[in-house]
């Protein structure tokens, strides 16, 4: 999917329409220590019968997250593009 690199949108700090720089911005490193993380990997631990948290079926796409910067007052918004799912998003 193509998205353009500049966009007229919304900014909430100007509140008004105003050029946005557009960027892509992937997830973030997940923490080994975080309580979740530590029971998740103690309940896939052992021989029991099916293993939880281990997927057969892996997901095709996913809802990309651009990240506009108001150009005035260079303030970052995220945005979700919709309920689409893509492979891959690429900047025009």
């Amino acid at each position: 999917m193509k998205y353009p690199k500049e966009v007229n949108a919304y900014c909430p700090k100007c509140n008004k329409h105003t050029k946005h720089k557009v960027k892509l911005v992937s997830k973030g490193k997940a923490r080994n220590m975080a309580q979740g993380q530590r029971k998740h990997v103690r309940k896939l631990k052992g021989y029991g019968g099916k293993r939880a948290g281990e997927k057969t079926v892996k997901k095709h796409g996913k809802r990309q997250v651009i990240m506009l910067e108001c150009q005035t007052c260079k303030k970052k918004q995220p945005r979700v593009l919709g309920s689409r799912t893509v492979k891959k998003l690429e900047l025009a």
